[in-house]
């Protein structure tokens, strides 16, 4: 009995160094993902819907189809409170969770993304900023791991003259106008500024600049300066409670809500519900539908929350920002399908997955399938483009709901991929980086 006892224990000792007893094998087929968040903080109305849709996609996926490929999505959320030094901790606290360590991340932050880029392409890790972060970043033979699909703050500003110039009848039209910049003093804030600049000089009008000092809870200097310049358009980079106060401000010095125009990240239901009748027709920029009225949704419902689950309130699901948590987690979660296309159905590498971003290809009957149709659009990315085509639609606040109130609208690419070239060649000379060759890159694959 005795020699039975030790042969058992050295058994289980074997078992347990080769990863063959029960718990660390199931372990072993889960893929990690660090989920950065800011559910604190003057950002947190923001944060909040966006991780909850992010999380309940993910859940989801695991309770309906076992993970994706048979492999389980495993998460674990860390509070960054939108600060930069805390962003960093995060992700190099949790980069080396699960068997193959972290999958991608996703900084939801311009300036966590900043401080992420060289550690996460050190670290073979594709960082992921959904519409936000270094646009210049697009340019995939420069920045290999860092992804800004859909679209980025460049494209939406173009799209926002674009949309501009059909409103006043042309482009001939917006010479001698005045459009305004309303914008968080940040490297976020600051991105459209070039932009901006360069096609005020294409187009003949006045650019006007007002920076607002983080958080943005006092703005009065501010609207009381555009209501002396009164320009024809003001276009708002806010985040978080900046959003609504900006919205108030503009209407207490009586600035009409439809000539105001926020990015994807001030139009919100956060955004205009604080300020009331006042934000009625006011507009934003995005690159997804708002509403529960989609198959992906319904799933989520099903799954999630009929089973007493899920990360908020079932009234939220489908807010705009929830409905961007799903969306970047669609995105993510295909591009680890397309990286196991080629390295099998297994937890993967950052490396290996970098490589289903770079091959990503999401088409319409993909879209389908998703049960995403009408949410977004397809996107197909590449080496060289990390972006895809940059689309951006209009949307308004009806006092209740947000309607789309423009078609797609297509950014100037020639404009946007010379921009992105030279800056992206900028920073790699700066850094002494040699860009990759796409297109030997594209043959080798």
């Amino acid at each position: 009995m005795i020699h039975r006892k030790a042969w058992l224990a050295t058994a289980v000792t074997v078992a347990l160094a080769f990863g063959l007893a029960a718990g660390p094998a199931l372990a072993q087929n889960e893929q990690f993902v660090p989920r950065l968040v800011y559910r604190t903080g003057p950002y947190a109305p923001n944060g909040i819907p966006f991780a909850n849709g992010y999380g309940d996609y993910l859940d989801m996926i695991n309770a309906r189809d076992g993970g994706v490929g048979g492999v389980k999505i495993v998460y674990e959320e860390c509070e960054t409170g939108y600060d930069n030094d805390k962003g960093v901790e995060c992700y190099e606290r949790l980069k080396h969770k699960g068997p193959t360590g972290a999958g991608w991340v996703d900084p939801l932050s311009t300036g966590i993304t900043y401080a992420l880029i060289e550690r996460a392409t050190a670290d073979h890790i594709p960082v992921v900023s959904m519409g936000y972060g270094r646009a210049d970043a697009s340019y995939g033979a420069v920045f290999p791991y860092v992804f800004t699909l859909p679209a980025t703050y460049w494209a939406q500003a173009d799209a926002f003259i674009k949309y501009v110039a059909q409103q006043e009848g042309g482009f001939a039209k917006l010479k001698g106008k005045k459009i305004a910049l309303v914008y968080h003093d940040s490297a976020y804030g600051k991105e459209p500024i070039a932009t901006l600049e360069k096609l005020s000089q294409k187009y003949g009008y006045t650019f006007l600049k007002y920076p607002v000092s983080p958080p943005g809870i006092d703005q009065t200097a501010t609207w009381l300066e555009i209501r002396q310049q009164r320009p024809n358009w003001v276009f708002m980079w806010g985040w978080g409670v900046m959003n609504s106060t900006a919205i108030k401000d503009a209407a207490s010095v009586g600035y009409p809500m439809d000539h105001f125009i926020g990015v994807w990240w001030s139009g919100s239901e956060p955004d205009v519900v604080p300020a009331g009748a006042a934000a009625k027709g006011y507009k934003s920029g995005t690159f997804h539908g708002a509403g529960q009225n989609y198959p992906v949704i319904h799933d989520i419902l099903k799954y999630v929350y009929d089973k007493g689950k899920g990360h908020g309130t079932r009234d939220k699901v489908g807010e705009v920002l929830y409905n961007r948590g799903v969306v970047n987690a669609i995105y993510d979660t295909e591009a680890l399908r397309t990286a196991q296309a080629k390295y099998g159905a297994k937890p993967l590498k950052g490396e290996q997955i970098q490589w289903g971003f770079e091959h990503l290809n999401i088409t319409t009957a993909r879209i389908a399938a998703l049960g995403a149709e009408g949410l977004v659009v397809p996107i197909h990315l590449s080496c060289a483009n990390h972006e895809g085509q940059g689309n951006v639609r209009i949307q308004q606040w009806d006092g209740k709901h947000w309607h789309f109130v423009s078609d797609w609208i297509q950014p100037d690419r020639d404009m946007l991929d010379a921009m992105y070239k030279e800056s992206a060649l900028a920073y790699a000379k700066e850094k002494g980086i040699t860009p990759r060759n796409c297109a030997q890159v594209s043959q080798a694959q």
